[in-house]
């Protein structure tokens, strides 16, 4: 039995931290928080930065470890990422997947203003890629686990990754539920003695289905449904290896079109993100 801690909401994330200016550069030159671009086959390259998270989605209780947390880097402006936007919808159906869509803003000058897009969004790719060291930020990318990387609309490369993200000890072996009840969500963390450390927990409101008609740029003309697209992020605490319990009024998050909640539990800082130690997504309407 474990000794339950109750947290009031403490702060969100407004992703509005990046300032760094947007240019267009040739392969192999690196500079700082600039942004690069390429564009190789079917993916679009970009930079680096990241963080934590707790999925919320799928019923009135959320309880089953996920085999794969999945985020999908995506931008309306990016010709590359309408099958990678289809395929993380295939995903979001898959109740042992928690799949987001976190919309970028560093393609926004190419003539379309992302509609989703946060620079924070953005900030996390950028530090998954610092952290991997790699150098390797680009649209449409997966990050799963917060540990792999794989081409966003190449289904076999991101299974081969979460594979590769399940071997590592610690990725999704933490338990963590969600549950609604009545105005109030609550998410309940277990305790662990293999798991120290500093990790962040992160609630993440989503809209489960976002049509958007693109009326200029590379995807001018197109209608792209993005899934379970990432709205905010709102820190709930630390976990530093004892049971966790935080609550949350419904009412706090839910507004507008926000239908379903992710929260994940996330080793690391906010600007330097590990593994994904545990998770889970439950729909609130």
């Amino acid at each position: 039995m474990f000794t339950i801690t109750r947290h009031s909401l403490r702060s969100e994330w407004r992703v509005n931290f990046y300032t760094g200016k947007t240019t267009k550069l040739k392969v192999g030159s690196w500079w700082g928080r600039w942004i690069k671009e390429v564009v190789v086959d079917r993916c679009r390259i970009a930079p680096s930065i990241a963080f934590a998270c707790i999925a919320v989605f799928s019923s009135a209780s959320a309880q089953a470890e996920p085999r794969a947390v999945i985020e999908l880097f995506t931008s309306q402006g990016c010709s590359s990422c309408p099958a990678a936007d289809k395929l993380i919808g295939e995903y979001a159906r898959d109740p042992s997947v928690i799949a987001l869509s976190l919309a970028v803003d560093y393609w926004d000058y190419l003539g379309w203003k992302d509609t989703l897009a946060m620079s924070g969004h953005s900030n996390r790719q950028r530090a998954y890629a610092k952290g991997r060291g790699d150098r390797q930020v680009y649209t449409p990318q997966a990050v799963i686990d917060g540990a792999v990387h794989a081409l966003g609309s190449d289904k076999a490369a991101i299974e081969r990754a979460i594979r590769q993200a399940g071997d590592q000890s610690a990725a999704l072996k933490l338990p963590v539920t969600m549950e609604r009840t009545g105005d109030k969500l609550t998410v309940t963390i277990a305790a662990s003695e293999n798991e120290k450390g500093q990790a962040e927990v992160w609630l993440c409101p989503i809209t489960r289905s976002v049509p958007v008609t693109i009326a200029r740029g590379e995807n001018s003309g197109h209608t792209i449904t993005y899934s379970n697209v990432v709205r905010r992020w709102i820190k709930l605490g630390d976990w530093t290896g004892k049971a966790e319990t935080f609550s949350v009024p419904v009412a706090d998050f839910q507004n507008g079109s926000i239908d379903g909640a992710a929260v994940l539990v996330q080793s690391g800082v906010t600007s330097a993100p590990k593994v994904m130690l545990g998770a889970a997504q439950l729909a609130i309407r």
